[in-house]
């Protein structure tokens, strides 16, 4: 048995990517799991970096799994965020593991908001590290180009390399090497079938173990 991840307590967040049943919630978290890692994964539909610092709603629902427990979904629209100090108060992390992206990217805009996207990256980037805690962000997915999320590979692409010059001292893991574009298909040409979260989640924690091994996540 591979318990390469061992003593690590693992806080990870989300957008709707870890929200569904079927995706990340699932698929990230027992992956993380099986290699001796304790896991508590928080995602919220349509949540942006600073819903995880300030008191709101999330217009779609959330989900939450806790070790070993079944995951819970909450498809209420008005479901109020949770509060990321809370989240580190309640489950002690040495890593927390961020999914977010799709949700700043400003799909189907002329400009991506590079301004507001820094501020909101920095300010939960600092909340984490801020308290001592190893950081690993996760950047979008490919998905598929056209409507409802009018997603183009030219502005994942974009977002990714911006956020890999944002998120530091987190460790940027940069999912559109993962795959071709159009590789794993989607579902509504943003969200993943099951076994493309399944396929996701295994590089995301062959990521970690990498650096692990390279003892970069202090």
């Amino acid at each position: 048995m591979n318990m390469a991840l061992a003593g690590l307590v693992i806080l990870a967040l989300g957008d709707s990517h870890m929200a569904g049943r079927d995706y990340l919630l699932t698929n990230l978290h027992n992956q993380l799991e099986a290699q001796g890692a304790s896991v508590h994964s928080y995602g919220m539909c349509g949540a942006t970096a600073g819903d995880w610092l300030y008191p709101t709603t999330v217009s779609c629902g959330r989900g939450e799994h806790n070790d070993n427990s079944p995951p819970v979904t909450d498809r209420n629209k008005q479901a109020k965020t949770w509060n990321l100090n809370e989240l580190i108060a309640k489950h002690h992390p040495n890593l927390v593991i961020v999914e977010l992206g799709d949700t700043m990217a400003s799909y189907g805009s002329p400009e991506m908001p590079k301004a507001w996207i820094y501020d909101q990256v920095r300010a939960l980037v600092g909340r984490i590290t801020g308290q001592g805690i190893a950081c690993v962000w996760v950047g979008p997915i490919w998905g598929n180009e056209g409507p409802p999320y009018r997603k183009t590979v030219a502005r994942v692409r974009e977002l990714s390399q911006f956020l890999a010059q944002t998120v530091p001292p987190c460790h940027f893991v940069d999912s559109t090497s993962f795959a071709k574009p159009g590789e794993w298909p989607t579902t509504d040409g943003q969200h993943l079938t099951e076994a493309g979260y399944k396929a996701w989640g295994a590089n995301i924690v062959a990521a970690i173990d990498r650096l692990k091994n390279q003892q970069a996540l202090r």
